[in-house]
């Protein structure tokens, strides 16, 4: 395996990293592993085929390209992206000890993170793009190919330097631990306390709480403009109109985003408290519980699909499933 040559031994009685994926104390290995592999590839299966299939609806039903459709087709890449390192995960899980070498676990978290910032990122894109669509009256679906390569270069870019550390503070060390063999685990390794608070709370509010106020600030934009199909108050001027199309896109936004606050959270509130274990020894945060927080929120990703389609397309499932859309019967006479 291709250790880290400068990373160093570190001896349990004198300071603990977070193993992470790395569970160290398992009582039961085989049986609590079964489980946790049952599970986490549950999600994977889900999310693969849940995104596939919303991709596939999406271009189905939108056949004229357009800004939100494109963006909406990145949602869900950033999702497939999101649950891709799940593999590595389960790897991890079997063999304890970090065998997977040092690239892979650079990559594994920063990954994870970097396609969660993308998919928040996303939907307040299309949040911003349809308020503007709205104001400029465009009510024709349009594809404006400048203005989404530059705002998906945007979203990358930011989510990939935002996320940078976790790939470059993340390293393979060597544990010496009590009564077993030495073992390597993939830990988060800061060479400095402060960054990594200043990190924590400044990724925690540009990726997760910044989006989230954007796309609850487009929603409440749209309460000043009047629905296309509504009539006008008698000497009010029409100053701008909202589709049904919009309006149903703005709930849906605020689905996901309030799906993705939800399952987002405990992997923040998880990480503070992974932080504050290094401040306080007497703290356990076990790599169990850090499992299963993980798996709650990559489950988010076969989530988004499926609520996204069953906001936007009532039957959209149904006629991608069975090949056409289910007929009454008719009563002979």
């Amino acid at each position: 395996m291709d250790i880290d040559p400068h990373a160093h031994l570190l001896h349990l009685r004198n300071f603990t990293y977070f193993s992470f994926f790395s569970e160290l104390h398992h009582s039961d290995h085989a049986a609590a592993t079964a489980v946790e592999t049952v599970a986490i590839s549950t999600v994977f299966l889900v999310s693969v085929a849940a995104n596939t299939g919303a991709v596939a609806l999406v271009t189905w039903e939108r056949r004229l390209l357009a800004n939100k459709t494109i963006l909406t087709l990145n949602l869900f890449v950033a999702d497939l992206l999101f649950v891709s390192m799940i593999p590595l995960i389960v790897a991890v899980r079997w063999t304890v000890s970090w065998t997977l070498g040092f690239t892979a676990c650079h990559t594994v978290l920063y990954v994870i993170c970097m396609s969660g910032s993308v998919t928040i990122t996303t939907l307040a894109s299309i949040s911003v793009e349809r308020v503007q669509a709205i104001l400029r009256m465009q009510t024709a679906p349009t594809l404006n190919p400048r203005m989404v390569t530059a705002t998906l270069i945007f979203i990358w870019a930011f989510s990939a330097l935002t996320a940078l550390p976790l790939s470059l503070f993340f390293t393979v060390v060597e544990v010496d631990f009590p009564e077993q063999e030495r073992l390597h685990i993939c830990t988060l390794k800061w060479p400095d306390s402060t960054a990594e608070i200043v990190w924590n709370i400044s990724f925690t509010a540009l990726c997760f709480l910044l989006p989230g106020l954007i796309i609850v600030i487009a929603k409440s934009c749209r309460r000043r403009l009047q629905t296309r199909d509504s009539p006008l108050p008698v000497g009010e001027s029409p100053e701008y109109h909202v589709s049904r199309q919009d309006m149903k896109l703005f709930r849906t936004l605020l689905v996901l985003v309030f799906s993705f606050l939800l399952m987002w959270s405990p992997i923040f509130i998880n990480t503070f408290v992974i932080l504050a274990r290094n401040f306080l020894g007497h703290l356990h945060v076990s790599s169990t519980v850090f499992f299963w927080v993980m798996t709650f929120t990559l489950a988010n990703s076969a989530l988004n699909p499926i609520l996204y389609s069953v906001c936007q397309f009532k039957n959209g499932w149904r006629k991608l499933c069975c090949g056409s859309a289910v007929v009454p019967l008719r009563r002979d006479t």
